[in-house]
């Protein structure tokens, strides 16, 4: 038996994101093929320290624990994506340091084959630890620094949408300044063009962080005001009233989709508590649509992906209103733990969990010998 491919495994990160991003590396590292693939776990704390070596996973997660807020709304749930991480072993075989936030921690680049990289949200998901690795001549999994930027800017990403002729969701981008400025000629344009109820929210965040329902006018400051804690560029967005559904894509030049799911709450709306506690989303796989809505979807997923110039994977959510598809978002790194959306969209399209895992790594690998061949 060959040498097993050194995979890097990074997690945690700045964002707000972090704990989300800890309980994806650690369903990964327990699910990975030991026989051909050795797992390096690599943390980032939420100061930008680069941790190798030892037990990474557990001593992040042991950081968020002391840290977590008892004002904060959403600590029950990092609490609880916390102790999944702290529940695996991910400690590594390569030496134990810890390194500044500068950069690509020296001597990592000839102990690793490929990197996985499970950061979720700015920092991570948004193309600047991919231009990284490709400064470090690391290959990656996933979309390059292009498509990661777009698709973390929901701003970006829906003007590419637009400009390839899919369907979207009616929105409006507001920088903070406009609105601190003028909000009075800001809200005219969302009464105008967007109506009430919409939802406010950060343009470079994921995992509902910053966003709220705007039910009325008096709601609308506050919403903004939170949503600018986030980020200098807003979206105010239409609430649509239909159903959720998600559908995950796979493949770098020849990409193909998997069966529809739909995402059922127990709450007004898919919020942070709603999507990762346990207990308020079902996620209904394959989706009760009809053969021709399920093929509209997979085209949309496949073109959205495309029209971003993706690679590797991406989950593409969409809104079904009466019989009127439209695309909201796509996320080039969405949730990965056993139970998210992604994987459990292709184990019901015949793709295990850690055949998956498998899979993205061999993309990732043949991205490289294909460029490899171009000059």
């Amino acid at each position: 038996m060959g040498r097993r491919i050194r995979v890097g495994v990074i997690f945690g990160g700045r964002s707000g994101e972090h704990e989300v991003s800890l309980a994806s590396a650690a369903s990964v590292l327990q699910a990975m093929d030991r026989s051909r693939f050795e797992p390096i776990p690599i943390g980032i704390a939420k100061d930008g320290r680069w941790l190798v070596g030892g037990d990474p996973l557990k001593a992040l997660a042991e950081n968020v624990k002391g840290a977590l807020a008892p004002g904060d709304v959403t600590s029950p749930v990092k609490q609880e994506l916390v102790s999944r991480a702290e529940a695996v072993d991910a400690s590594g075989s390569a030496l134990v340091r810890v390194e500044p936030a500068e950069g690509f921690p020296p001597g990592l680049r000839q102990e690793l084959d490929v990197v996985l990289i499970m950061l979720h949200g700015p920092y991570g998901e948004d193309g600047t630890v991919q231009g990284l690795l490709e400064l470090a001549g690391l290959p990656y999994v996933g979309a390059g620094v292009l498509a990661s930027a777009a698709g973390m800017d929901k701003a970006v990403m829906k003007a590419l949408f637009g400009a390839a002729g899919l369907p979207v969701v009616e929105y409006l981008v507001v920088l903070a300044h406009e609105w601190e400025r003028k909000p009075g000629a800001v809200a005219a344009q969302v009464a105008e063009r967007i109506g009430y109820p919409c939802f406010v929210k950060p343009s470079n965040l994921g995992s509902s962080v910053g966003i709220s329902k705007v039910k009325g006018p008096d709601a609308l400051a506050a919403a903004m005001a939170e949503a600018a804690r986030h980020g200098r560029k807003l979206l105010v967005e239409r609430a649509v009233q239909g159903r959720e559904i998600e559908v995950s894509v796979l493949g770098n030049d020849d990409p193909r989709a998997s069966l529809p799911g739909e995402i059922l709450y127990d709450k007004e709306w898919y919020d942070y508590e709603a999507k990762y506690s346990e207990g308020h989303m079902t996620l209904k796989v394959p989706a009760q649509v009809s053969p021709e809505q399920t093929r509209r979807f997979q085209q949309l997923a496949v073109a959205a992906f495309s029209a971003i110039d993706c690679r590797g994977m991406a989950r593409v959510d969409f809104f079904l209103e009466g019989e009127r598809t439209l695309v909201n978002e796509i996320n080039t790194i969405p949730g990965f733990t056993a139970t998210s959306a992604y994987p459990r969209l292709w184990e019901a399209s015949g793709l295990s969990y850690p055949d998956l895992i498998a899979r993205l790594i061999e993309l990732a690998l043949e991205g490289v010998r294909s460029c490899n061949q171009t000059f």
